[in-house]
């Protein structure tokens, strides 16, 4: 081929013309970059997703995806959402310290509280317009995130809240299959991953905040059992096992592998064993390829947050970022692809669903908080 000096040159203004649109572009995605897009999502979900009239969040912003359960519409929030919304509040007052948002995630949560016996916990809906079921992870979630919170503000209030939410969850544990939670209040038909998971963290954190052994000592009972009967040969975790017949089931999600991994970095924090630190790597390098191998989120935003959670708590211990930028090419694949006009994000699923949007969002404040003590914006896009 003969490359004549007028092709050259069109070649070597189109190359310095790219270059530049790549500088252009290292620029806008600078320090900040994961701030603005955390900005730009709390606006979208404060004017798609909250109710003034009502004082409720939505479950989706279309009112023809709203549900039919159990003879009556749903179209407020499941309390999953808040769940997802809590968690992103705390990773937001990290960032803000003054923007005091936990307190009004607060306010909702009353509305789906139920002081019935065994002992009180949360409905996942709001008990006002006819109350649904409780589940034990999603109180093990307001119960880690408030804890959390603790950890962050030494807020009384935040350490009841947590140790109310260990008192309910204990109440779905018995020697079936030798230990384990059931999912949620009077189904025992399984016993699951999310419940476990999260159960650990709950108690592990309660016992870093009040050093009472009884709380290790129920953590690691679960922490034993869930890896017994959850973890799969690649270091990953099955979503439950049934009651009945002992039959392992359910796909592998990052929400479960996220909860289990963090498991093991509390653990080595608080036993100093390093074999609990050996297993976080060994699962944290089985989930980059497993989730985030092909670039893309492979299951929905909240649960890749929890995933999120532990890599960045592995980072304590564990200086290589290789687990963080894995997840950051997902990340930047549903910035630039699966986010619509109205400032929120599709998903895998094309719904518009609350507790994504929460999900999203703690994933971008996390981000924003790596951006800005990790040096994150001078590293490769």
């Amino acid at each position: 081929m003969i490359i004549t000096k007028k092709y050259f040159s069109v070649l070597l203004c189109l190359t310095f013309f790219s270059s530049f649109l790549s500088a252009q572009q290292k620029a806008k995605r600078g320090d900040g970059f994961y701030k603005k897009e955390m900005q730009s999502l709390q606006a979208a979900i404060n004017k798609n997703f909250y109710n003034q009239a009502s004082g409720y969040y939505k479950i989706v912003i279309d009112s023809t995806q709203w549900e039919v359960k159990n003879g009556f519409l749903r179209k407020y929030t499941y309390f999953w959402a808040h769940c997802a919304l809590y968690q992103a509040a705390n990773e937001i007052e990290k960032l803000e310290p003054k923007d005091e948002l936990m307190a009004s995630i607060e306010k909702q949560l009353t509305y789906y509280y139920d002081t019935a016996a065994p002992a009180p916990g949360y409905s996942d809906y709001i008990m006002k317009l006819k109350p649904g079921e409780r589940y034990y992870d999603d109180n093990q979630w307001i119960g880690i995130t408030a804890l959390n919170a603790y950890a962050r503000t030494n807020q009384k209030k935040d350490l009841e809240l947590g140790k109310a939410m260990y008192n309910f969850m204990m109440t779905g544990h018995d020697q079936v299959l030798g230990g384990g939670l059931y999912w949620k209040e009077g189904s025992t038909s399984s016993k699951n991953t999310c419940s476990n998971g999260p159960g650990v963290l709950v108690a592990l954190q309660l016992y870093r905040a009040t050093k009472n052994k009884a709380y290790l000592d129920t953590a690691l009972k679960i922490f034993d059992w869930t890896n017994e009967k959850l973890q799969a040969p690649n270091k990953l975790y099955y979503d439950n096992i049934k009651t009945a017949d002992g039959k392992v089931d359910g796909p592998i999600l990052s929400y479960n592998t996220g909860t289990m991994l963090e498991s093991n970095v509390y653990l080595y924090e608080i036993t100093k064993d390093k074999k609990y630190l050996t297993e976080a790597n060994a699962i944290a390098d089985s989930s980059l390829t497993f989730f985030y191998g092909r670039d893309k989120f492979r299951d929905g935003y909240w649960f890749n947050a929890v995933l999120l959670r532990a890599y960045q708590h592995l980072l304590k211990y564990n200086k290589d970022t290789k687990y963080v930028m894995g997840f950051k090419k997902c990340l930047d694949n549903a910035l630039q692809n699966e986010k619509n006009n109205q400032g929120v994000f599709t998903g895998k699923d094309g719904v518009q669903n609350l507790v994504e949007q929460g999900g999203m969002l703690e994933i971008l404040a996390r981000f924003a908080w790596l951006e800005k003590n990790n040096n994150l914006a001078s590293t490769k896009r």
